[in-house]
């Protein structure tokens, strides 16, 4: 066996387990941030010779000292950082501006506004993309302005039911219906 690996054994035997009894006491009682931490000072002591005295040993001192600060530049920079959450927490609550989302919604309204008949569709560009009264909505289509009253209600439920189609859920429709409020499934 080489000197080297002579001394590895003794740093892991002799210096590790006192290592970890000290560090499990600091981390209250987590073992494993304990356990990475013992091996990172080590891995360090190997590297360092300032890790050894005159005559070749380990420092300790210096082996606990490393630990302590290995330790406290985690508690710093968890600190600073978002807490970590489980992917069940994950899945159980999307983020509510998830812009893939919003653009998968966003080409299934137009997708879905696009296979309503014309004169519906374009009643609703007016109304509601271009935010036309219903009087100007009126002078532009060149129809009267009850027509585009009419025709927003029938255009707005013909809507509902392409999304629906499309796997999108509302609450109840204004004046009846039962269905529940979602994205789509």
């Amino acid at each position: 066996m080489s000197s080297d690996d002579a001394a590895l054994r003794h740093l892991q035997q002799v210096h590790a387990p006192v290592l970890l009894s000290f560090l499990i006491r600091l981390t209250n009682g987590d073992v494993h941030q304990a356990e990475d931490i013992v091996q990172e000072t080590l891995l360090r002591a190997w590297r360092n010779p300032e890790a050894r005295n005159a005559e070749g040993r380990w420092n300790r001192a210096w082996l606990f000292t490393v630990a302590k600060r290995i330790l406290i530049d985690q508690v710093r920079s968890a600190a600073v950082r978002p807490a970590e959450l489980p992917i069940e927490y994950i899945d159980a609550h999307p983020a509510s501006e998830d812009a893939v989302e919003r653009l998968l919604d966003a080409r299934e309204v137009r997708a879905a506004l696009d296979s309503l008949p014309e004169r519906l569709r374009i009643t609703l560009v007016e109304i509601f993309f271009r935010e036309r009264s219903v009087s100007e909505a009126a002078d532009v289509l060149d129809v009267p302005a009850g027509t585009v009253k009419s025709r927003t209600y029938y255009a707005i439920r013909a809507l509902r039911e392409a999304l629906h189609s499309r796997g999108f859920e509302f609450g109840p429709e204004p004046g009846g219906g039962d269905e529940k409020k979602s994205g789509p499934s």
